[in-house]
């Protein structure tokens, strides 16, 4: 692959660098670490103002916003089936919370300002205690104003460990991230600009990898590349060169039968975890590539080095990863059929008739009703129409749930799902986590004007 210019729909060009804004570390929780015991003491995340060298070195920082002085924030790491714990200390000037994205945990701790808490007001600090009973990689990130302390730099990698990880080399954690930058590095204003939000959303003009260890890999090396889509709005299409391998899980859940590594198409919020050998060449001064395919070559997000040849590591297939716990239907008849219309935008017929620019079912924003009051253990199959123009990322917080394909089999096992222009999705949810849950477009910007609402599983 090689660096190319960068045009989008959007019209922004973009240059690259595979530089993390800054390294981050692994960080032990309560729920134990990969090596050592469990912790005495919560992990503290402090939400600030930081500089961050987005840009390339020799060009300015950036004021932003991020967790421990540094954005991404640190990695946390816990346990399967042990608990997270965290104290948020907010030391900036605006309210927030964290939300701990793919989590099926407490709905109290779900960190959705205005719903499950109050938002933390600067100065103060909340206890986050949750459960991670599922495997795989996650991520968390501010819930208040989010489609603003997000674009910010409000967000971080969360790993939930398997008791018995896979024989891998290196695991690596790689975000894909979009920012809108002036020419003095800082980031452009109008975070809410009505003109973005009734469109694709806040896209940026500079995207690159975030890479937690890029230190060089060898040839011959298996790599967990564990791909998170952090950007508020951007769909990235992703390509790896260097490599061969597979997909193994989708949004943290392990698939049954690992999938060939071809057409990555990450909506904002989704994660793809990849296991691959490094078949990049050093002699030939060739890299492990991630980029992202155009109509005119491949934009590149980001490299890793390759130095040296494993000569340890005997090819062998790449095996499937541990199921999670994944309630299965064992009686159609029972399911209730719902529906859901995403409605609104630019361009879209009947946006005049909702009071902001997005909806559900003729509706903008929080109601005092739920979308939907569900018993406790129902299965329910949404069909999601989409009557704009526009795709929308949907996310359900505190479930997973089953793509449906167009026979009705069940597919990938999610908490986001893309549903493209004129389009309509199928999913198949079992609601089994009681609580009041935020369902919404992960395009922040779509959720910020309108396209979000809320069901309770009493």
């Amino acid at each position: 692959m090689k660096r190319r210019q960068f045009l989008l729909a959007a019209g922004a060009s973009f240059a690259s660098s595979s530089l993390a804004l800054k390294p981050t570390t692994a960080a032990s929780n309560s729920g134990a670490s990969a090596s050592g015991p469990q912790a005495a003491s919560p992990q503290l995340l402090t939400a600030e103002p930081i500089d961050a060298q987005i840009l390339p070195e020799g060009n300015p920082a950036t004021p932003m916003l991020g967790y421990n002085g540094s954005s991404p924030g640190p990695v946390l790491r816990v346990k399967q089936g042990a608990m997270l714990k965290a104290k948020l200390v907010n030391a900036f000037d605006q309210g927030t919370a964290v939300h701990w994205h793919g989590l099926r945990s407490d709905n109290a701790m779900d960190g959705v300002a205005g719903l499950t808490q109050e938002a933390v007001a600067p100065g103060d600090s909340f206890d986050y205690a949750l459960s991670a009973p599922d495997a795989g990689t996650y991520w968390y990130h501010a819930h208040n104003r989010s489609w603003e302390q997000v674009a910010r730099g409000l967000y971080g990698p969360l790993i939930v460990e398997e008791a018995s990880p896979p024989d891998v080399d290196r695991d690596v954690i790689v975000m894909v991230d979009d920012w809108r930058l002036m020419e003095t590095g800082t980031l452009a204003p109008g975070f809410a600009n009505m003109h973005d939000q009734a469109h694709q959303g806040r896209l940026g003009n500079f995207a690159k990898a975030l890479i937690d260890d890029n230190s060089p890999v060898r040839k011959g090396d298996r790599l967990r590349l564990r791909l998170i889509n952090v950007a508020t709005d951007r769909v990235f299409p992703l390509a790896l060169a260097g490599v061969a391998g597979k997909v193994v899980a989708l949004d943290g859940m392990p698939l049954a039968e690992p999938q060939d590594l071809a057409d990555l198409l990450l909506a904002p919020a989704q994660r793809v975890d990849v296991i691959a050998d490094v078949t990049a060449d050093p002699e030939q001064g060739q890299s492990v590539q991630i980029g992202a395919p155009m109509r005119d070559g491949v934009y590149e997000l980001g490299t890793l080095a390759v130095e040296g040849l494993n000569s340890q590591r005997t090819a062998s297939p790449i095996a499937a990863l541990p199921l999670n716990a994944m309630p299965k239907p064992d009686d159609y008849a029972a399911v209730l059929d719902i529906e859901l219309r995403l409605q609104g935008g630019a361009m879209s017929p009947g946006a005049a008739t909702l009071t902001d620019i997005w909806g559900f079912n003729g509706q903008s924003g929080m109601s005092d009703a739920p979308y939907h009051r569900f018993k406790r253990g129902q299965w329910a199959r949404i069909r999601m129409v989409n009557e704009s123009v526009f795709a929308h990322g949907i996310h359900l917080h505190g479930h997973h749930f089953y793509e449906l394909e167009a026979t009705g089999k069940l597919g990938a096992f999610r908490d986001t799902t893309l549903v493209d222009p004129r389009q309509e999705l199928r999913i198949l949810c079992k609601f089994d986590n009681p609580g009041a849950w935020l369902l919404h477009c992960h395009m922040l910007g779509h959720q910020a004007s309108g396209m979000k609402t809320w069901l309770e599983v009493v």
